[in-house]
């Protein structure tokens, strides 16, 4: 053996040998990467369903307010057109009532 002391390089380069993964530490990580991508593949899998379930509620629940939206707009068209239906009626006797009054010169018991 050599009486020479060691050189810094050499005592660096075995203690990153003795760092180094071996094949069974790349083969350990290969295999925990192909799993995960597995469950990430499951995961985009569940996504996609879980976007389709809710794309089929949006649509019933659209479907049904827009049903309810409708239903609305005839109870208020029809609400309208007896009150105004009403209304008309009501105004024609009053205009008749008036026309009546002058015509005996009776004075209208509002003052208007």
């Amino acid at each position: 053996m050599s009486t020479e002391p060691e050189s810094l390089i050499l005592q660096v380069l075995r203690q990153m040998r003795g760092e180094m993964a071996t094949k069974a530490d790349l083969e350990a990580l290969r295999t925990d990467l192909r799993a995960e991508l597995a469950s990430k593949s499951e995961l985009k899998s569940e996504i996609g369903s879980l976007r389709a379930d809710v794309a089929s509620d949006l649509m019933t629940m659209r479907k049904e307010l827009t049903d309810q939206i409708v239903g609305l707009r005839r109870a208020v068209v029809d609400y309208h057109t007896s009150v105004i239906g009403h209304g008309v009626l009501i105004s024609d006797l009053e205009a008749r009532m008036r026309r009546v009054e002058q015509h005996l010169n009776l004075s209208s018991p509002v003052a208007g």
